[in-house]
């Protein structure tokens, strides 16, 4: 098949922005510590192992997706030492659940620093967040999805904490 030379231009310019767009935003890195210790990822009904491993990936996947609003370069370390997610498990006759009421208030503890292209540190900190008034404060594009009152803990820190630094 014989490709003409605006083609090879074409597929060219894309590869070439695609690369740039990867390359022109934050990144993150997360580790997570001693989870054995956290106050409370525990699951309903799921598997235990299996939920805590999705949690993680879930958080992981946000911090990915915050550390984009930095500038070129940048990249966000977090090391996360406790997590205590919203609500409790309950036993419910046969079941598990998740009961959420406004005393099981999200929490999340870490420390973390924000790195320039050059590795030199441009801020860091330890960070206890919790949210005690995460039921009437959580807008409601948050409710429905996974870790949605967790989620929306860690934009409004990231908001508070990055946006005069981008």
């Amino acid at each position: 098949m014989k490709i003409s030379n605006v083609s090879y231009t074409t597929i060219i310019t894309f590869i070439l922005f695609l690369i740039t767009w990867k390359v022109a935003a934050g990144e993150s890195k997360v580790i997570w510590e001693n989870t054995d210790k956290y106050t409370d990822v525990r699951a309903g009904n799921e598997h235990r192992k299996n939920f805590r491993d999705g949690v993680f990936d879930k958080f992981e996947k946000h911090f990915a997706a915050l550390s984009k609003k930095l500038p070129d370069g940048q990249l966000l370390k977090i090391k996360v030492t406790n997590v205590d997610l919203a609500g409790d498990v309950r036993f419910d006759t046969m079941d598990r659940i998740r009961v959420i009421r406004d005393i099981y208030i999200p929490r999340m503890a870490f420390s973390y620093q924000l790195l320039n292209a050059d590795k030199s540190v441009i801020d860091s900190a330890e960070v206890d967040l919790k949210d005690m008034t995460f039921m009437v404060s959580t807008p409601s594009r948050y409710k429905n999805k996974s870790l949605g009152y967790e989620k929306h803990m860690l934009d409004e820190w990231f908001k508070d904490t990055f946006t005069h630094k981008s």
